[in-house]
């Protein structure tokens, strides 16, 4: 190798290294992306929307993109329909039966009624579920207004929560104390009435005069200085954006290319005039009128006959539109749209046909364990404070419940929400590991039931309940048919009930124990002439 060339290579080596620190992240080089908005020293979560006004536009973009933009909207309904699916079951656990009964009934009677659970009377609780966890992903957040007087919620959206000066220790209308414990919410007079401004916000407390939570905040919380949340939708903002305007784009030109069927050539040659050849207009013109002038825009319509002139050539014109890349760019851009949402793509397209059966289930694991991380920060967030919330109301009006609730063996708000889980993917089989499980005790039945978001104390009542009346009926039956043809073989109500039978009960007519049941029931034949 030449001189020359040891020098450049030595060059390109020294370059290199200038490019490279401890930690590659710490030094500025033209090689890596330039972020700004950050805090030269560090700073808290709530410095980076230290900004009012980016922060409630950027919610606004964010909800601009979720109504209109094709993918984003109906992605962000996948995640919330998979988290949310038919509501979270209440589990009522106080230490006595008949207390978790009556504080059962009253959760359904009031989260069932839309005009006991809705100041505005139009939604349920799994309305207002649905309603919380779908703004926590687009808004960033979204609180619930526990109404005293009323004892229904109202919602409040995020943008409903500012204050229109800079109020101490307040950030984007939470005011905090020294150990970030929320104090207020500074709310719209009225967030019912439209086109309300900030200047018209008032604060409120967020716990009442004995200590207990009356506003009820929901977002996602990622870091210990963190006071609102952040739209999910954030680091994909851009992404999503282009991946709009891309197919936009292609579809207006599949639209261009589908107008034309042939080519035209024509050699650019004077004709006996002295001018150039013009071009025929295509359809009926139009005009534009922008800072470079004015422009003609042809009409341009699928359909259209080009007709040829003396020395012209028309030629087949047939493109690919859109091309082979497109699909597989197409594919990348909205993994990474439902990888910012929890969902893989087999889940944000509906469609399993890009993985085998196997590659389907191993991804729709894997995001069932965001899904579970959703339903636990909803149910800490809005189920659990809801719910004491409400016993405390029913308290004040009921004497009974609470000297109930003085006893020294109950615990009043004690309970535990069932989130609801997901059908299986492979039925025969799931269920024969759930019979494995019970089997070998790795489970109970009632743990396994909650799995399910189902109620073991319902399915054994309903079961027996079920079963019992299955029995006598069938019990009436034989004897009535017996009865009608004494001289025949009698009939056994099992014959008309043939009920399913837990392994190592299973019994046939042969058995012993079967035999001298039939015996002891079998009606005494009538005698005479």
């Amino acid at each position: 190798m030449s001189s020359n060339g040891k020098m450049k290579t030595a060059s390109l080596a020294a370059t290199f290294e200038q490019y490279r620190a401890d930690y590659d992240m710490s030094r500025d080089h033209r090689m890596q992306r330039k972020r700004t908005g950050l805090a030269p020293q560090g700073g808290t979560a709530d410095w980076h929307y230290r900004i009012a006004e980016f922060y409630y536009r950027d919610m606004e973009k964010a909800r601009n993109m979720d109504m209109n933009d094709v993918i984003v909207g109906q992605t962000v309904n996948r995640a919330v329909d998979n988290i949310v699916q038919g509501g979270f079951a209440l589990d009522t656990k106080t230490g006595d039966k008949s207390l978790d009964a009556n504080l059962k009934a009253r959760w359904c009677a009031w989260s069932e009624d839309a005009d006991q659970c809705d100041i505005a009377g139009e939604s349920t609780w799994l309305d207002l579920e649905y309603m919380a966890m779908r703004a926590t992903l687009v808004d960033g957040d979204i609180a619930a207004f526990g109404l005293a007087e009323e004892g229904a919620l109202q919602l409040l959206e995020g943008h409903t929560i500012q204050t229109n000066t800079t109020i101490p220790d307040t950030i984007l209308g939470v005011t905090i104390d020294k150990y970030r414990k929320h104090l207020q919410y500074w709310i719209q007079a009225d967030p019912t009435t439209p086109n309300q401004t900030k200047e018209n916000s008032v604060p409120h407390n967020v716990r009442d005069a004995d200590g207990n939570r009356q506003i009820f905040h929901v977002y996602k919380k990622r870091r210990a200085t963190q006071t609102r949340g952040v739209t999910a939708l954030a680091p994909i903002f851009a992404t999503a954006g282009m991946f709009e305007d891309i197919n936009f784009a292609k579809l207006v030109q599949q639209q261009v290319v589908s107008c034309f069927a042939v080519f035209r050539e024509q050699e650019l040659t004077q004709d006996n005039s002295g001018d150039l050849p013009q071009s025929p207009d295509y359809g009926q013109q139009s005009t534009e009128t922008d800072a470079a002038g004015t422009r003609y825009i042809d009409g341009v319509a699928p359909g259209m006959e080009i007709i040829g002139k003396p020395g012209q050539k028309l030629s087949a014109f047939s493109p690919n539109v859109p091309n082979a890349e497109f699909f597989a760019h197409v594919k990348l851009m909205l993994q990474l749209i439902g990888v910012n949402l929890g969902l893989p793509l087999c889940l944000v397209l509906m469609d399993g046909s890009e993985t085998n059966f196997s590659g389907w289930r191993g991804a729709v694991d894997e995001a069932r364990k965001g899904f579970k991380k959703n339903q636990s920060n909803l149910q800490k967030r809005f189920h659990e404070p809801v719910y004491k919330w409400k016993v405390r109301q029913w308290m004040e009006t009921d004497p009974a419940l609470r000297k109930a609730a003085a006893r020294s063996n109950i615990n009043i708000f004690g309970h535990k929400w069932q989130a609801p889980t997901w059908q299986y993917i492979e039925p025969v089989k799931d269920a024969m590991g759930d019979v494995i499980r019970l089997q070998n005790m790795l489970t109970s039945p009632r743990r396994l039931h909650g799995e399910g978001g189902r109620d073991w104390d319902e399915i054994t009542s309903e079961t027996v309940e079920d079963t019992g009346l299955a029995i006598m009926k069938a019990k009436a039956k034989a004897a009535e048919i017996n009865t009608m043809y004494p001289d025949e073989t009698p009939v056994h109500w099992r014959e008309l009930s043939p009920l399913p039978m837990p392994d190592g009960i299973k019994m046939t007519m042969d058995d012993p124990a079967v035999v001298a049941v039939m015996e002891e029931e079998t009606p005494v034949k009538p005698t005479g002439n």
